[in-house]
């Protein structure tokens, strides 16, 4: 090929074109506003009440063991609600149409039973359920109720990667043959914390929106299998490893996911995905300033987002579920839809356990935590 030829093939590439207008910002319910409890109260929950009451739900009540920690919640965010020590007292309030439930996942399961026995639609924090037959014993109850049962699974609303999941939806990209996310940054701040005690942190607790996103990316396309791994990084304090890869493999394609936890310097956190008709990528120092390219025949397109992971994320949760009890649809964070990143975590984790490939589905309890 000449120098002339690799000239204009190259300036086609670079041409900046017009972004794609895509519906990557949360969609709030047309006119459906239920009063919402709040089970649990921990240190995420401020997230959650600031993202309702920027949406304006009405949220009439909160639950505790730790009542002071409902009270602080109840002062900070909604001065009006309900304070309750036991969940199944807030249960019991015939105004309560949604329950947000944030506790940690070893006790949460019985509380959403309970919620949905009591005729309650559901928003389950994340990771859903330890043991993939007990969430679809859930997803199951929920349906035979006709409930909505969804994931706090807020990584999807995030910006980029809400950008990225409605251009591929989209066909902007063609299909999907390779996804590649690495994220080099600094997770000491759980030194001394509950989260450093968590054999899998890095690839269980904080990895799960990755293997959640990447689903998402690939749509119908099931994994056939994954081989994971963990290691101490050099010089580092936190009791849990904060080194975590995984390998997966596609029928047609191939990904990767990537987490240097123990990054002092340069942060940086990258999403490349590859399409039979295009690529769009996205990167930045931090999860919430990213910047996204979408690369095509034509040219090239850099959207310019609005909002950040948390503001957007918890939202978006919230807003789907209420939005698909609306519209009487499931969630496209249901809980059913959630089991399926769940196995591909789940698998992972136990490869790095066995130090050898496991395939998604195959394993039903998650390993080691």
């Amino acid at each position: 090929m000449a120098d002339d030829d690799l000239k204009c093939e190259s300036s086609q590439v670079m041409n900046e074109i017009d972004a794609p207008d895509l519906p990557y910002l949360p969609a709030l319910p047309k006119t459906y506003r239920p009063a919402i409890g709040l089970i649990g109260c921990g240190g995420i929950t401020p997230y959650h009440l600031e993202a309702y009451k920027t949406c304006g739900y009405d949220v009439v009540a909160l639950c505790d063991i730790d009542e002071a920690k409902a009270n602080e919640r109840r002062e900070a965010f909604y001065p009006d609600a309900t304070i309750h020590k036991d969940y199944k007292q807030l249960l019991a309030q015939d105004d309560i149409e949604v329950v947000d439930i944030a506790t940690h996942a070893e006790i949460r399961a019985p509380m959403i039973e309970d919620a949905l026995n009591a005729g309650k639609h559901v928003l389950s924090q994340k990771p859903f359920v330890l043991d993939l037959d007990v969430g679809r014993h859930l997803a199951d109850l929920a349906d035979e109720d006709g409930l909505k049962l969804a994931v706090n699974q807020n990584g999807r609303w995030a910006p980029h990667f809400s950008y990225i999941r409605n251009a591929i939806a989209a066909g902007l990209i063609g299909e999907v043959t390779a996804a590649h996310l690495a994220v080099h940054w600094d997770h000491s701040w759980t030194l001394g914390t509950p989260f450093d005690e968590i054999p899998h942190m890095i690839l269980y607790d904080f990895a799960i929106h990755w293997f959640d996103i990447l689903t998402c990316f690939m749509g119908d396309r099931e994994p056939q299998r994954v081989y994971a791994s963990e290691a101490r990084a050099a010089g580092q304090e936190n009791k849990s490893p904060m080194l975590g890869q995984a390998l997966v493999a596609y029928d047609g394609a191939q990904a990767s996911l990537v987490f240097d936890a123990n990054t002092k310097f340069g942060a940086v956190d990258e999403t490349y995905i590859v399409g039979s008709k295009g690529t769009i990528t996205s990167t930045g120092s931090d999860l919430s300033g990213q910047s996204v390219t979408l690369y095509k025949t034509e040219g090239y397109a850099k959207p310019e987002l609005k909002g950040e992971w948390f503001k957007n994320g918890f939202q978006g949760t919230m807003a789907e579920l209420l939005c698909a009890v609306e519209d009487n649809r499931e969630p496209f964070n249901s809980a059913r839809n959630n089991l399926r990143s769940l196995a591909l975590c789940f698998a992972a984790l136990a490869s790095a356990d066995a130090r050898e490939p496991k395939t998604p589905g195959k394993v039903i309890r998650l390993s080691g935590v």
